[in-house]
């Protein structure tokens, strides 16, 4: 009984928002790994004979206008667009806190530099960027990560030097200077753990960001391209058949809703509690 009810009061001591939001998380993250396998049908798998079948007991969800089962392509199709947001958002905030952390402890002219830089990045679109550089290089996975990792570090680059300006202010980095550490040592042991637990909350809440731009520059045709199965192609695809078969949009939409709205739940729950 006492592992149950550590539990109990640790999950208490959390706000809602945080045991929600990764309760869904979860499960969402083990539907899409275990999708493959728990897939009712080959996700790829056309039949024109069974194209826009409603929902039965074979084809729980109904089929799309190639025949293809949606309820194996919404359990495989959030796979890329997750694994991509995900990737692009551990490059933007290594490198975000990476430069901030650099240029509150340095200061002087070369603050000054990285900070106009980011101003510069943080007063354009991250959308119109991404679409430019996917426009000029190619569509691609590599492309795609690339773009919106360019544009997406400056968020967190603000918010690491801001957090780094007040801890460079303590009286442990006085002390650390005084003993002559060094400064990579006072980056790494004193201003880094301290800067990456608010960095962290708001990681999670830009998640849902990253995610919903992936699928916005997909349904353009600039992110992730057939055959494989993603949910915003997926919502693309079948708006011609909404009228007659509108679950082809509302289940790949409310697929990247959940996950978005789960994620972001996770960032508000670390950002009440640490308050």
């Amino acid at each position: 009984m006492r592992p149950r009810l550590q539990a109990l009061r640790i999950l208490r001591g959390r706000h809602w928002t945080l045991v929600v939001g990764t309760t869904m998380f979860c499960v969402i993250a083990t539907l899409l790994v275990l999708g493959p396998w728990i897939a009712p049908h080959d996700p790829a798998t056309q039949s024109l004979l069974k194209r826009l079948k409603p929902p039965s007991t074979t084809y729980w969800l109904g089929t799309d206008e190639l025949g293809r089962d949606l309820l194996s392509r919404i359990l495989t199709g959030g796979q890329f667009a997750v694994a991509i947001s995900a990737v692009t958002l551990f490059l933007c905030v290594t490198t975000g806190m990476t430069v901030g952390m650099i240029s509150a402890r340095a200061g002087g002219w070369l603050d000054e530099l990285l900070m106009r830089i980011v101003d510069l990045l943080l007063s354009l679109p991250d959308v119109i960027i991404a679409m430019f550089m996917v426009a000029i290089f190619g569509a691609g996975y590599t492309t795609l990560i690339i773009s919106l990792t360019v544009i997406g570090w400056a968020p967190f680059a603000r918010l690491a030097r801001s957090l780094s300006l007040v801890i460079n202010t303590r009286d442990y980095i006085a002390a650390a200077e005084v003993l002559g550490c060094r400064p990579s040592f006072i980056l790494v042991r004193h201003v880094l753990p301290n800067v990456f637990r608010p960095v962290a909350a708001i990681t999670f809440l830009r998640f849902g960001h990253k995610l919903i731009t992936v699928g916005g520059l997909s349904y353009l045709g600039l992110g992730v391209q057939p055959p494989h199965a993603d949910w915003a192609l997926m919502m693309a695809s079948a708006q011609n058949y909404f009228d007659r078969m509108p679950l082809l949009v509302i289940a790949p939409g409310l697929a990247i809703f959940l996950t978005a709205l789960s994620v972001t739940w996770i960032g508000q729950g670390l950002e009440r509690h640490k308050k």
